[in-house]
């Protein structure tokens, strides 16, 4: 079976939570090193408790679309860095994501989203992401620091050992 191609893409996944939108400014950050775009991907299911009936006013694409721009917004008050593609799916966001590494350089999550405990230091689709994608995953927990600052923290951690 054949490799399939790679592009110099970082997707990121985007639920519009804080850790989210750190995944997206530590994505703008990567681009020089792996990618020429960010591929910003948010992801949306039917609630189990709907079975197979839907409110009729309610529109998933156009909900998914807006919480999109507001990550977008939010990472980027100062306009975006670099060339964005958005794309919003229907599925699970674990899964959705792992199909979309077979094509990318890098995949660039939060550490916890909006679901689950937040007590936990690694959400399942961070971890299942992490696990089964086809190219490198990088988690980002908590806010952003530059290259400088993370430099002069392990000097920091150094000298005091």
């Amino acid at each position: 079976m054949e490799e399939p191609r790679r592009s110099r893409v970082i997707v990121a996944g985007v639920d519009g939570s804080p850790s989210s939108i750190n995944a997206l400014e530590l994505a703008a950050r990567l681009v020089p090193l792996a990618g020429d775009v960010i591929r910003a991907v948010t992801v949306w299911q039917y609630p189990v408790g709907f079975g197979t009936f839907a409110p009729l006013d309610w529109n998933p694409d156009e909900l998914a679309e807006k919480a999109l721009d507001q990550a977008l917004s939010a990472a980027f008050q100062d306009g975006r860095p670099c060339p964005i593609e958005r794309r919003v799916l229907q599925g699970t966001a674990a899964q959705v994501l792992i199909d979309e590494s077979r094509h990318a350089s890098m995949v660039v999550v939060g550490s916890r989203g909006h679901g689950g405990f937040a007590s936990l230091l690694l959400g399942s689709v961070s971890s299942a992401v992490a696990e089964r994608s086809s190219c490198p995953v990088v988690i980002a927990h908590g806010a952003f620091q530059s290259p400088e600052l993370a430099q002069h923290s392990l000097e920091t951690v150094d000298a005091a050992s």
